[in-house]
Parts: C-alpha cells; sequence; structure tokens
C-alpha cells in the first residue's frame, strides 16, 4: 500500500512540473495512535497505517472536524401563503486541497469545501438554492430527493456554465438522510472531482404521530434531538495520479485524521450518524464499527430501523443512512470504526470514537 502511494505522489509531482513538486517525506507509515495506559478497550488494535504529519486545515479552509457538526440551515421565511421556505447559497470553485499531510489534490468544491455544506431542512418546507458557478467547467446540482424534472440539475434542466447562476426549487421532501452533487459530464470527474455534499430532511413529528417521540429525535433544535450526539460523515476517494483508481480515502476528506483527532462522544448520550458514500472508482465502500453494534436506516426514509443490532454496512455510491448506537454499557476507551476493505483503512479510512 505504501509503495502504491509512493507511486502516486511521483506521478503526481511529475504531473505538476518540477516547479510544484510536493514533498515525498510526509505519506503513510507504520505509526501508533497516540494513547494512554489502560485508554483501549480490550481488543481494539491501534496500531497500525496512519499519516505522518498533519494537513493545514487553516489553508484548506475546513477542518473535518467542523464537517462533523457544521449543519447549513440556510435562511428560513415564511411566504405570502404561509409556507415555510428555506434558502441557501452554493457556489462552486477550483480550488486544491490537501487530502494527506503533503498531497494536494486540484478539487472543485461546493463553497470551497469538500464534502460540500451539509444541507439541512425539515419536511414539508419548500427549499431554494441559489446557485453561482465560479469555477472553470460547467457544473450542476443534483439533488436526491423529489423534484420537477426543470430542476434536476441535468443537460437542459439546470446546467449551469462558468459565470452563471440558477435557482433550484423542490420541496423538502422526502425526509431522510440524501445527498446531492454536480451531473455535468464526464459525470465521474466531476463528482470525483469534489462536487457533493449531504443533504439531511428531518421529519416533521406532526406528520408521524405513530412514531412522533422518534421524528422529534431527528428534529434538529428539539429538546429531543439536543439529547442525541449527531455527525455527518461523507465517505470519499481520490485519485492522485488519474487513472481511474483511488490512492486516498477518507471519512469527510482527510485521511486518518480522525484517527489523530479522535471524536470524543460521551457515553451517557446516543450517537446518530448520517452516512453517505460517495466514493467514485470503487463499486462500494463500508463502515465497521469495533466492541459495539448499531441500528441501521437505509435512507433514513423511515423511523423503524431496516437492520437491527449490526455491526458493518456497505453502500453502494450514491447509497446513504442513518447510524445509531450507544455506548452507555461501556468503558471509557477508545473505538476505532473504518471502512470493512483492508486497502480503504491502511489508505486513510480509518478513525476512532474517544468515548469519555
Amino acid at each position: 500500500m505504501i509503495s502504491r502511494l509512493l507511486q502516486s505522489v511521483t506521478n503526481r509531482r511529475a504531473f505538476l512540473g518540477a516547479g510544484a513538486a510536493l514533498p515525498l517525506a510526509p505519506i503513510l507509515a507504520g505509526t501508533a495512535v497516540a494513547q494512554s495506559p489502560g485508554s483501549l478497550h480490550a481488543g481494539s488494535h491501534m496500531d497500525g497505517m496512519t499519516t505522518v504529519g498533519n494537513v493545514d486545515h487553516a489553508r484548506n479552509g475546513f477542518d473535518p472536524h467542523d464537517i462533523l457538526t457544521d449543519w447549513d440551515t440556510g435562511t428560513l421565511t415564511t411566504d405570502a401563503d404561509g409556507r415555510r421556505v428555506r434558502e441557501y447559497e452554493i457556489t462552486a470553485v477550483d480550488v486544491e486541497i490537501e487530502i494527506a499531510p503533503g498531497i494536494f489534490f486540484p478539487a472543485w468544491a461546493y463553497n470551497g469545501r469538500v464534502p460540500g455544506p451539509t444541507l439541512r431542512a425539515t419536511e414539508g418546507e419548500w427549499l431554494r438554492v441559489h446557485f453561482m458557478n465560479a469555477g472553470s467547467h460547467t457544473h450542476s446540482i443534483h439533488f436526491h430527493g423529489i423534484h420537477a424534472a426543470s430542476m434536476d440539475g441535468v443537460a437542459g434542466a439546470g446546467l449551469v456554465a462558468p459565470g452563471e447562476s440558477f435557482t433550484y426549487e423542490m420541496p423538502a421532501e422526502p425526509f431522510g438522510c440524501h445527498l446531492y452533487h454536480c451531473h455535468a459530464t464526464p459525470l465521474k470527474r466531476h463528482i470525483h472531482k469534489g462536487l457533493y455534499g449531504a443533504f439531511i430532511v428531518d421529519p416533521d413529528p406532526a406528520r408521524h404521530p405513530e412514531h412522533t417521540d422518534v421524528a422529534r429525535s431527528r428534529l434538529l433544535g428539539s429538546p429531543e434531538n439536543d439529547a442525541w450526539q449527531e455527525f455527518v460523515m461523507v465517505m470519499n476517494g481520490f485519485d492522485t495520479n488519474f487513472d481511474d483508481e483511488n490512492d486516498v480515502y477518507a471519512a469527510n476528506t482527510v485521511a486518518h485524521e480522525y484517527m489523530k483527532r479522535p471524536i470524543r462522544v460521551d457515553r451517557d448520550r446516543p450517537i446518530r450518524i448520517y452516512l453517505v458514500n460517495v466514493t467514485e472508482f470503487d463499486p462500494i465502500n463500508s463502515f465497521h464499527i469495533h466492541g459495539n453494534f448499531f441500528d441501521y436506516y437505509d435512507h433514513g426514509t423511515t423511523l423503524t430501523p431496516t437492520l437491527k443490532t449490526v455491526d458493518t454496512i456497505m453502500q453502494c455510491q450514491a447509497q446513504r443512512g442513518i447510524i445509531e448506537m450507544s455506548f452507555a454499557d461501556h468503558e471509557p476507551g477508545r473505538y476505532m470504526f473504518h471502512a470493512h476493505q483492508a486497502e480503504f483503512a491502511e489508505l486513510g479510512w480509518m478513525s476512532v470514537f474517544e468515548v469519555v
């Protein structure tokens, strides 16, 4: 695996030219996650492949830890008919991002970050997304939701040339965990370059009297929702030498970031993860938790689990869902979670919860 990434970096250096050569030192190497004696849960092995050095998040303009809980709720108004209208501003730009220490990727990004902003709304609202293309190629936004054909973000229905803009309008339907991405061609290149993001529609409890408590627990800002620890994780990969094979994998873009800086969670509060797979060039990605099990809601469009008491799920590209778990009966410590394809884990998609 190390040799493969070394070759990728070498090829990338050649592509950029001597004037923009990348450092070869900060790449994958065997190391151990920093830990205090006795802090590890029995059986949770923390030694292994991780990156050396640190990514400059300030230079990137985003931090994977902020992305976990950074909900873009837009601007909410009420129209003359009493309808709740939620509006968002999204701009596509060309930007170079650091995806592992010393490894840079020429991205196309929504609002300058990969993944793009996590849009969040409530079921039944009317959504208005103002899109500006400040990039160098034609782009769009295609929403995985319910909308008119004229709002589909494809040729003849919302493709936007550089310097132009378009407003997408649609109802916030159905509730669940969704995504959006560019649908310009070549599609695999526009998605892989970074034009994607999560799109969450919270259920309206009034519409679900048979599951009111569950619906309220998903409604952002409610007391029931405040009891949960919610995170969004977008599983992605990066082909650094343009051979249609990924060389770096991650949750929220930066390889092994949550190994170096584990996600701290309170064991007395349940965890909800909005999980989205946008990995290009690989047919599936996966999520596996150590020392625990979870319930899974495929697409998040139900208020009862589609899978109960599992520790691993698979997702094809564009598949998504909601994971719910608890560490209430566990001892404090570090619990790994990662893709259960060893290649993906070793090349960046490996993370840790620090349960306190």
